[in-house]
């Protein structure tokens, strides 16, 4: 709540705005009548502004093809869009595909090498210890 302050007499006093008056329940059963129409018959309106909107381009046969022609180019547009997006999603994705695929066989390879090495090198600690042996 607002409080105002005297500099002079350091006293605070509390400023109280007035309350308005409770709606009577009569004024309130009148606004939910009110709104229970309103809403209903702007709903009408709104839908009769679009349709109006749709109708509008084919009253005439000139200016009916030019809005068929305005969808079909539009829609032709989207598709190549579309279309292009698709393309450069698998592009993307076989590139990625193609990496993944070179570092795997590149691990494998180089894991196999360093195994053959290592299981030669065991072969050959044997064949000296057999060889120590005789």
């Amino acid at each position: 709540m607002p409080t105002q302050s005297s500099k002079a007499s350091g006293a605070k006093s509390t400023v109280q705005p007035k309350a308005a008056p409770a709606p009577s329940r009569a004024e309130h059963a009148r606004s939910v009548a009110e709104s229970a129409v309103d809403l209903p018959v702007g709903a009408v309106l709104e839908v009769s502004d679009r349709v109006a909107e749709l109708v509008e381009p084919f009253t005439r046969r000139s200016a009916a093809e030019r809005q068929l022609k305005s969808y079909r180019t539009r829609i032709r547009r989207t598709a190549k869009r579309t279309e292009r997006r698709g393309a450069s999603a698998r592009r993307r994705a076989t590139t990625e595909a193609r990496r993944t695929r070179k570092r795997t066989e590149q691990r494998v390879r180089k894991t196999f090498e360093e195994q053959t090495s290592r299981a030669q090198q065991l072969v050959d600690q044997v064949g000296d210890r057999v060889a120590a042996i005789r």
